[in-house]
């Protein structure tokens, strides 16, 4: 069975130098952890063993061994694992998911304007961010042999490419075919939600005025806050704050910042605000949180791996 042979591949590879995959990770957790949180980015997550929890706004995934996972556009997550013991560890694939990889698939397989405004046929429902679906064998088996070439390092770089295509094929003509299709699309209503989610990203300490990131993303501001909220199951001002209170641990856990200059240097203005909020989102006071995760060396990523 894929399924079987991909818990054997993941134990043997996870965490042990190899030949270089581009946008390949694998994990093996041995026991649960605290929620963390960070973004998530545009990935590919098929369980082998185990089981996660991800929230997003107020939306929970949990998605287990024969299941995969789709991330759209670069999200504020918590996740933990539900499922993982020294004698039945949680065991993952993850392959970074390129729009340039999907639109040139697009392309080759004629399907680019599959949906697009213009067609004379009514524009798909916003898919929202993150998905879960149950993997076919077709899916699992490709993910085996992307997984096979960690131990055959002089096929790696002419079969990985291909292989790459092969799993991207299997999601753009699957349950979540809708989603991948637009990442890869230029002018798809998740590309340009995307474009706004970067902007609130890089300017997170900055006034924002939804009106503007409507315009940005070519919408009214009505339709912009409806498909916003499709994708990341938040409002455009619940989204800044969330990446604002992630970015404060981040400075709070590295010790570059005290507490009232963590929240100035996101965007607060008022340092009472900032500790009631960051205690809201983390449970504890900022200072109280960062000298936790300090001693215990659990630094809260950037990024966060859907595995």
């Amino acid at each position: 069975m894929p399924l079987e042979e991909l818990r054997a591949l993941i134990a043997r590879y996870a965490g042990r130098p190899g030949p270089v995959v581009d946008g390949l990770l694998l994990t093996m957790a041995d026991r649960p952890a605290p929620p963390s949180s960070g973004v998530a980015e545009p990935v590919l997550a098929v369980v082998a063993q185990g089981a996660k929890r991800l929230m997003l706004g107020d939306r929970t995934y949990d998605y287990g061994a024969g299941q995969y996972l789709v991330v759209s556009v670069g999200l504020p997550v918590t996740g933990h694992y539900t499922q993982a013991a020294p004698d039945r560890p949680f065991l993952g694939f993850g392959l970074t998911l390129r729009p340039a990889a999907i639109a040139s698939l697009l392309l080759e397989s004629g399907s680019a304007g599959a949906g697009a405004a213009g067609d004379g046929r009514r524009r798909p429902r916003t898919p929202p961010g993150m998905a879960v679906s149950d993997a076919p064998e077709d899916l699992v088996d490709a993910v085996v042999r992307m997984v096979r070439l960690l131990g055959r390092p002089a096929d790696a770089p002419v079969l990985a490419p291909l292989i790459e295509k092969e799993i991207l094929w299997r999601l753009v003509t699957g349950e979540q075919g809708a989603m991948v299709r637009q990442i890869g699309l230029a002018d798809s209503r998740l590309s340009h939600i995307g474009r706004a989610l970067r902007w609130i990203r890089e300017h997170h300490a900055d006034l924002i005025r939804v009106e503007d990131l409507a315009r940005m993303s070519g919408m009214s501001t009505s339709a912009f806050h409806r498909h916003f909220r499709a994708v990341t199951a938040m409002t455009p001002i619940q989204f800044q704050k969330r990446i604002r209170l992630q970015e404060a641990r981040l400075l709070l856990m590295s010790g570059s910042k005290d507490v009232a200059a963590a929240g100035f240097a996101v965007g607060y203005d008022s340092a009472s605000q900032f500790s009631r909020e960051y205690r809201r989102r983390f449970g504890v006071p900022p200072g109280q949180d960062a000298a936790r995760l300090r001693l215990h060396a659990g630094a809260p990523g950037r990024t966060t791996h859907p595995l």
